[in-house]
């Protein structure tokens, strides 16, 4: 064994500080949306935005006033939690890879990335245009240096941006740099359909898919933007495109006409009324003309329409006497299969068949887009289809903002934003109620108020759009029965947009494009309930958990139980509408979950029984390790890959291994463990795997093995370190692959060299080769020279991107990528990471996934076993 001091590299930099980087005006590196899949005016947060500026560009339309503006998100978290200890961030950078035999190793920082600011949407009538300004003023968006009150120019587009440029003047002493319309509008399209995974989507008969896009192929497309009038764009590249067509007959035809024949004062209540409408009662269907039958020469059916509102001709009656819900209905199917058929003529004539719809006509109605749909299918016999935009509305608001000076956007791509859900302001019927919310105090206490007036907070999809943001509004009465649900618009579930520059697609899957992480499909009723119910039912557990790590006072109890009924109001949202966040997986339910508790404050709810599990497992390891010295080297991979399986029980995310906590000891559980592990497993492939690793085989031994880790404790200590120490001897230089924040148990990478260099102490092998890594310092001596380290392989450390108990290889940090480069084998270990995801996932280097199983319903569907069965899965690089 071996002796001397060993340390893990210190905090920060050189001298153990972070040095602040220098950021622009507005930082948008790092831009995402805040809320579900499906909104279309959601929040977007700029992760790197630290400075009290304020920028917004608006869109003055004929019908409508479109506003996107920034605002900083004063919510630090960096502080010390009520237990008194501060809560770290995981990011660390390795600062260059071996060079000359030698790694520098890893760079650290303290705290949780800020969250400096996000994008806001927001819409007003152009009639009250007035109401836009006083909003404008009340957030002081104007003010271009709040310290000096310098006023400043703004970015318009739209027809409005000329007949209203007088008025921003007076009234907010701010100038109009007028926008081009059009390539605002394509700016607008080009930026989210490249940079955000569920933008776009189809809806036909109710059902609604995402579609993902390939930025690498997303020209030529045809952009149907639906406002007042309707214009066709195609678009064939960055900053290249021409209108081709449009019509009069759009958004305000609609509105105009619906105003005078139904009385409605507003947009959104024609469309709601529209629901309630029958319009065989005033349109003239093809059954009214052959009898009831279909025309079926032509491929009618009797339900088509054959001229809309041509049954009123027949019929003697006034206006009074036509119910407005049909009239509604009747206005939008005549208006928007007009729209739908000029659409594909166009894309006919210029061979497009890609149409994306966009405008606030549209917002999110169902039948409006099935309407469309049908059209675009009917007329193109199937061969096209049209596609919507979540962001539908705002393509020339958010246009126009881009055109602020280089926001360093240009090259984002759908890997560098991750989504994010938070509870925010109370809604109820489209609206919001209460004064912002700046911080999670205020959070809280409104969704107090609305329990204490017996209110169910659930997370619906209102009809109608609000008047603000989901951050809150002007004050409005609280009203009854509200409820409340995800933060941003009242229109449809948006997240917060992170734009992280640093995740990038893993380089050593076999196809990015075809490669799906989830392996459970959620699309099944069923399959869905069985998971929400496990998440339902684990709850109570996980908040009493997540009290007890904040010190179990009055404010980490008031935060627990916030965090329950959020999580709880998510859950009840999914069960009404699985689509509600984007396409459903398991991998998205079990990160939604740890970034709700994120989201209230509770960092690491596992910490002190990560702590505890990791001494406990300190104390084995020594003996273990002398155990595996004295088998003969051709013999001890087995007894390796057995002890990974059977520390890989510990798992506090499974309740069944929950239950097990209860009746044993943590070294009583791995013994118990260890001694089950006969042969043949579930999955068993370990003879393939076995054949690999020989050195007398055919093949080299492997240059870089990636480890993919699960849990704290045993798993890591007795599984994986001694299998790590294992390759390291072959000559294998060992990368440690960690989540970059908690979820459960899981061990972190901010976590793991720590717990090397305990390790460290017991073992020259890992002493050695943590030092030629950089995780261990103060250990070059007489014995041990720089010399000789460059001789060793390394092992060390990355953060993988995350913070789940799954991983989506589609966005990795960029520092887990840039170390696939030499990577000929990947060990994914853990049911996350090698059974909820990744289980048929195909990559270019060798690949052992290894897992034991804890569920009894995963182990049917997956490997058809049962509960603790073990997965050894060897999937050999295809040599040619």
């Amino acid at each position: 064994m071996a002796t001397g001091t060993v340390s893990p590299v210190p905090e920060g930099g050189e001298n153990g500080s972070r040095t602040p980087p220098i950021r622009p005006l507005l930082d948008l590196s790092g831009a995402a949306i805040q809320g579900s899949r499906e909104d279309k005016n959601p929040s977007i947060l700029l992760p790197n935005q630290s400075e009290e500026v304020s920028h917004f560009a608006v869109d003055l339309g004929g019908s409508l006033i479109k506003l996107v503006y920034f605002s900083r998100r004063a919510e630090l978290t960096n502080s010390v939690s009520s237990s008194g200890s501060r809560a770290l961030s995981p990011v660390r950078k390795l600062d260059h890879l071996r060079q000359g035999g030698f790694v520098a190793g890893l760079r650290r920082y303290g705290g949780f990335p800020i969250l400096g600011g996000r994008l806001h949407f927001v819409k007003f009538e152009t009639s009250k245009v007035n109401d836009c300004l006083d909003f404008i003023q009340s957030k002081r968006l104007h003010i271009v240096d709040a310290k000096e009150s310098k006023d400043g120019v703004i970015k318009a587009t739209g027809g409005g941006a000329f007949k209203f440029a007088d008025l921003f003047k007076e009234r907010l002493g701010v100038t109009i740099d007028k926008e081009d319309e059009m390539g605002c509008l394509v700016a607008g399209a080009n930026f989210l359909l490249r940079a955000i995974r569920d933008e776009a989507f189809t809806h036909l008969e109710g059902e609604k898919e995402f579609v993902q896009i390939d930025h690498n192929d997303l020209y030529p497309y045809l952009l149907v933007n639906i406002g007042s009038g309707v214009s066709m764009i195609k678009v064939v590249g960055e900053g290249q495109y021409e209108r081709v067509s449009g019509t009069n007959v759009g958004g305000g035809t609609f509105w105009g006409l619906g105003r005078l024949l139904t009385k409605c004062k507003t947009f959104d209540e024609i469309l709601e009324i529209s629901q309630s409408g029958d319009n065989s009662a005033i349109d003239m269907l093809v059954g009214d003309i052959y009898g009831g039958l279909d025309y079926s020469k032509i491929g009618l059916s009797a339900s088509t329409i054959a001229s809309s509102f041509g049954k009123v001709i027949g019929q003697d009656k006034d206006l009074s006497e036509y119910r407005r819900e049909d009239i509604a209905l009747s206005l939008l199917r005549m208006i928007s299969y007009n729209i739908g058929q000029v659409a594909y003529l166009n894309a006919l004539r210029y061979g497009l068949k890609r149409i994306f719809f966009s405008g606030f006509f549209i917002r999110g109605h169902a039948y409006t887009m099935d309407t469309m749909s049908f059209a675009i299918r009917y007329w193109s016999k199937g061969e096209a289809q049209a596609m919507f935009l979540r962001h539908e509305g705002f393509l020339g608001a958010l246009g126009a903002f881009l055109s602020y000076d280089k926001h360093g956007l240009s090259n984002l791509t759908a890997h560098q934003c991750v989504e994010r859900f938070p509870m925010g302001a109370p809604y109820a019927r489209g609206e919001i109620y209460g004064p912002p919310i700046h911080d999670l105090n205020g959070k809280i206490t409104w969704m107090d108020k609305f329990v204490s007036k017996g209110n169910e907070i659930t997370a619906p999809v209102p009809t109608s759009y609000n008047g603000t943001t989901g951050l809150g509004g002007f004050e409005r009465p609280l009203a009854r029965s509200c409820s409340l649900r995800s933060d941003a618009s009242a229109a449809l579930n948006v997240g917060v947009l992170h734009l992280v520059p640093s995740l990038e697609p893993f380089p050593l899957l076999a196809d990015k494009q075809t490669y799906e992480p989830n392996t459970v499909d959620l699309s099944d009723q069923s399959e869905r309930e069985y998971w929400l119910k496990i998440l339902s039912d684990n709850l109570a557990d996980l908040v009493e958990k997540a009290v007890a790590s904040e010190g179990g006072d009055a404010d980490a109890k008031r935060r627990g139980n916030a965090f329950a009924r959020a999580f709880k109001a998510h859950l009840s949202r999914l069960r009404e509408e699985p689509a509600a966040y984007g396409k459903l997986g398991l991998a998205n339910l079990l990160e939604m979950r740890e970034e709700c508790l994120r989201e209230f404050q509770f960092q690491d709810v596992y910490l002190a029984i990560k702590q505890r599990e990791n001494e406990a497992s300190m104390v084995v390891l020594p003996d273990l390790l002398d155990e595996l010295d004295s088998i003969e080297p051709s013999a001890r991979l087995l007894p390796l890959i057995e002890g990974v399986l059977a520390a890989n029980i510990f798992d506090w995310g499974s309740r069944a291994c929950v239950e097990l906590y209860h009746s044993g000891t943590i070294l009583e559980i791995y013994r118990m463990s260890r001694n089950k592990m006969k042969r043949p497993w579930r999955v068993d492939d370990f003879d393939a795997f076995y054949e690999r690793m020989q050195p007398e085989g055919p093949f080299k031994p492997h240059k870089r093995a990636l480890l993919f880790v699960d849990n704290s404790g045993a798993d890591i200590v007795l599984g994986m370190i001694p299998l790590a120490r294992e390759l390291l001897r072959r000559g294998t230089e060992v990368v440690l692959v960690a989540n970059s924040l908690p979820a459960i148990n899981d061990v972190t990478a901010l976590e793991l060299p720590g717990i090397i260099a305990a390790a460290a102490k017991h073992c020259e092998i890992l002493r050695k080769a943590a030092t030629a890594g950089g995780l261990l310092v103060d250990v070059l001596n007489d014995d041990v020279t720089e010399k000789d380290l460059a001789k060793v392989p390394f092992l060390t450390v990355v953060e993988n991107g995350c913070g789940s108990p799954c991983i989506d290889f589609r966005q990795v940090s960029s520092e887990l990528a840039s170390l696939a480069e030499d990577t000929d084998l990947i060990v994914l270990e853990g049911m996350g990471r090698a059974l909820h995801t990744n289980f048929n996932a195909k990559f270019k280097c060798d690949v052992l996934k290894l897992a034991m199983v804890k569920n009894q319903r995963l182990a049917e569907q997956i490997i058809n076993g049962s509960i603790y069965d073990c997965v050894c899965r060897f999937e050999p690089k295809e040599r040619s």
